[in-house]
């Protein structure tokens, strides 16, 4: 945000110097175009911000669905664990 009050600022001097009579048409096409690159540039890195925030987001969904599927691995080899330690038990019965 604080970009665009610059791209504000920068309207403001162009047009008080204008007024002024201290600068000419080219340099007010100057300060436009600097003005012009500046939202592009700001529209880049939005863009940016954006597409970083999906990525970690899906990084983030992908993560929870490991730790759920290890927590679920983790339960089915305790319960053969188990499993496994009656069928031992049961044998030495025999």
């Amino acid at each position: 945000m604080r970009t665009k009050s610059l791209i504000g600022v920068s309207s403001l001097v162009a047009v008080a110097l204008l007024i002024g009579g201290c600068a000419t048409q080219a340099d007010i096409d100057a300060l436009r175009s600097e003005i012009a690159d500046l939202r592009v540039r700001i529209d880049s890195v939005a863009g940016t911000a954006d597409a970083a925030a999906e990525r970690a987001s899906a990084a983030e969904n992908r993560a929870d669905e490991a730790a759920r599927a290890a927590a679920a691995a983790a339960a089915d080899a305790k319960a053969a664990s188990e499993k496994a330690d009656r069928i031992y038990m049961q044998s030495l019965r025999k």
